[in-house]
């Protein structure tokens, strides 16, 4: 019995599909999603702590051991393991010192015993792996698990509709030019049993001319069609990249927190996946399905026999492709890690040249390099030994085939049961049932390709949208715009994560500058990100005067704010357009206020297009100083009711942070704002400062007062001015 499968949906859902494997093994299936938040998942993946929580939270009993190869061949199976130092698989069978196991990224894969040792040890100098085991209780069989949902293909079969004219005429181009072709053998069989054998000359002119416009007929029915699918494919692809980016911006901001670039990235590469097996693959293999249907009736009409050994040697030709797609799978996962592992080794070469350099290490990165090349070397031999054995076979296959059906056709000819021009129809029929079988085995394979893709989509468009709409926001702010935290208690994903903000009490008031300081991980981002509505509140409540923040529309309260973040963003655009990102058509009286508050004018007179030139990615590089400039200006080109500042002047020199402190001190007038900081310089004029420790408030009060009494914020200071006693 097979054990089950699930491929691993981003590249940090290892441990989560393992977990799914292994419920699905024991007769429940539960979704990855699901699994994905008990689990604690976050950017980093999942902890062994994680899965075995989650594990539990749907009834196994779960013990984390650390053990050596020896003894896991006593446990019971199956097991998840820790991989590679950083990966999750599952170890579902043992015999005869072959490992199975089901590895999320890459399949259902057989290891000899050297090979499984050397990526299960949790650590290079130790002989032991990290191992969780689980066994059923009573309260698995007692949960009903997630329904089994089957692939959503709803969506993508009405992008097809709205083409359905254009598809018909494909299949109409299709069968025209299936009929085309199949007149060929029957204009050759004449050519030679009438215009040879009877020696009429203009007979053949007849069917040469006639050959000729039934070419000219396909390759314009032929050109057509490419033109035709050319124009839906192109649609749909747009179609489908839009609404997927519509989707994605739906999603709510801790999404993005918690998924890797590449993730993303690979769900947009989807995209193109998909269109490509919709309008391709699948109608090329239509296209071919019905030619090798039509030409098989046809050799069948000619000869019955040679039906046969067609259709028993295209049986055992595939059974032979097919064999050997497993085996050089396999290979090919491999070969992905040792070829992933030099890709980082050249980058690691290239871009830390000046430390090995500096620390004469030339000689030990060149073995470490030359040591993976033996190894790709290695798994290239092993790759070409199985790419001629499958050659061979299907080769000695294929040429068979043929040879016995030209024996075939040539001993019907000389036993008058076929004529010299069927013999060559024959040939020609033969000639075009071959490909067909060739691209029905890569349809399958991308139709696995496909299948994946399209699971990864709909995981996304099954999502719950940040602001559904059917949820009732208000799109309102109360006449009391005071901000308050009640008991507000708040952990990152993960498991076995310490609370980050524990029980706090805070009133912002209405405009006021809040300023919240302390050490490094003491909670202050986290407070913005909480009142931005990144992540939402596990414990306590944030209100808006009376109003709950969690009843404001995301939207219409991020409207309201002006945010600089630490990791604030510039596009690759001109510097209008990246302080003027909410606006097509910047009003020019307030852009120029932000660049003057922001203190960018004069870098930006220098430049020859001015407010024009093109920075970021695709234009001229800025400092860190500048960047932050931009973000200042971006947010005051807002000119929002609330402002938060998270380490907005960090980067800035002294003269240019104590002039636009000077200028923002005008702008906040009026304005609610919430300013994080460690500079001194930054909070001493806030109508408010509080201390954080360990996500705890432990002092609040203006600049004197907190000085005067000589407590944290006092530490703070001193160390910064480095005052004496």
């Amino acid at each position: 019995m097979s054990f089950p499968f699930y491929k691993q949906l981003d590249q940090m859902d290892c441990g989560p599909t393992c977990l799914r494997m292994i419920a699905k093994h024991y007769g429940r299936n539960y979704s990855l999603q699901r699994l994905r938040e008990i689990s604690g998942i976050n950017r980093e993946g999942v902890s062994l702590l994680g899965i075995s929580q989650a594990a539990e939270k749907i009834g196994f009993r779960t013990t984390g051991i650390r053990i050596n190869l020896k003894k896991l061949l006593e446990i019971d199976l199956p097991c998840i393991i820790h991989w590679q130092q950083g990966h999750f698989i599952v170890l579902y069978r043992i015999t005869e010192d072959i490992f199975y196991i089901a590895d999320p990224a890459k399949g259902l894969i057989k290891y000899s015993i050297t090979d499984f040792s050397q990526h299960w040890l949790s650590t290079k100098n130790n002989s032991d792996g990290i191992v969780l085991l689980l066994s059923t209780s009573p309260d698995f069989y007692s949960q009903s698990g997630d329904p089994t949902k089957g692939l959503n293909l709803t969506y993508l079969i009405g992008y097809l509709t709205r083409y359905r004219k254009l598809i018909f005429q494909l299949f109409l181009g299709l069968g025209i030019g299936s009929l085309l072709q199949l007149i060929l053998p029957f204009l050759t069989q004449s050519v030679v049993d009438i215009g040879i054998n009877t020696r009429n000359i203009n007979f053949v002119y007849l069917i040469l001319i006639a050959q000729t416009m039934l070419f000219l007929g396909r390759l314009s029915v032929d050109f057509i069609r490419s033109w035709i699918l050319l124009h839906i494919s192109t649609r749909i692809n747009i179609s489908v990249l839009t609404d997927f980016l519509i989707k994605l911006m739906k999603l709510p901001m801790s999404f993005f927190e918690t998924k890797m670039t590449g993730d993303i990235m690979q769900r947009m590469d989807d995209q193109g996946r998909i269109q490509s097996f919709l309008t391709g693959s699948s109608l090329s293999t239509i296209f071919s399905l019905f030619n090798l249907v039509v030409f098989a009736v046809v050799l069948g009409y000619y000869n019955l026999n040679i039906f046969v050994v067609f259709i028993v040697s295209a049986f055992l030709y595939s059974l032979w492709v097919v064999a050997f797609l497993k085996k050089r799978r396999e290979l090919d996962f491999k070969r992905f890690d040792i070829s992933s592992d030099n890709q980082s080794s050249i980058v690691q070469l290239i871009s830390g040249m000046q430390e090995i350099k500096l620390n004469n290490c030339e000689q030990q990165k060149r073995w470490e390099w030359e040591h993976i090349q033996a190894r790709l070397f290695k798994f290239s031999i092993k790759s070409l030994a199985l790419g001629q054995y499958q050659q061979i076979g299907a080769f000695f296959i294929n040429e068979g085939k043929n040879i016995l059906i030209t024996f075939m056709v040539a001993k019907a000819v000389i036993d008058g049961q076929l004529t010299l021009g069927g013999m060559m129809a024959v040939q020609y029929i033969v000639g075009q049932l071959n490909s067909p079988i060739e691209q029905l085995l890569g349809f399958l394979q991308q139709f696995q390709d496909a299948k994946i893709s399209l699971e990864r989509l709909n995981e996304i468009h099954e999502m719950k949208d940040e602001e559904p709409i059917e949820t009732n926001f208000i799109n309102n702010l109360p006449t009391n715009k005071n901000i308050s935290l009640h008991n507000v208690t708040f952990s990152y994903p993960g498991a076995g994560n310490e609370p980050v903000l524990q029980n706090i009490n805070l009133s912002i008031p209405q405009g006021k500058t809040t300023a919240i300081v302390g050490m490094s991980g003491s909670g202050k981002t986290t407070i913005l990100k909480l009142l931005l509505r990144i992540y939402e509140v596990e414990k306590g409540d944030i209100k808006i005067g009376n109003t709950y923040l969690n009843q404001i529309g995301y939207r219409y309260w991020r409207g309201k704010c002006g945010v600089v973040m630490q990791d604030g963003f510039i596009f690759s655009d001109t510097i209008a357009r990246n302080i003027v990102v909410n606006d097509y058509y910047p009003d020019l009286e307030r852009l120029n206020h932000a660049i003057k508050i922001a203190n960018v004018s004069k870098f930006i007179e220098d430049l020859p297009l001015g407010i024009n030139t093109k920075i970021g990615a695709a234009g001229n590089g800025i400092s860190q100083g500048q960047r932050q400039r931009m973000l200042i200006a971006r947010a005051v080109y807002k000119n929002p009711e609330y402002i938060f500042f998270d380490e907005a002047t960090n980067a800035l020199d002294a003269n240019n942070e104590r002039i636009i402190m000077e200028n923002l001190e005008q702008f906040f007038k009026g304005r609610t704002v919430v300013v994080v900081a460690h500079r001194l310089s930054t909070v001493k004029n806030a109508d408010n400062i509080i201390v954080l420790d360990k996500g705890a408030i432990i002092e609040e009060g203006t600049h004197t007062e907190l000085t005067k009494s000589k407590g944290e914020y006092y530490q703070l200071v001193k160390n910064q001015l480095e005052l004496g006693n």
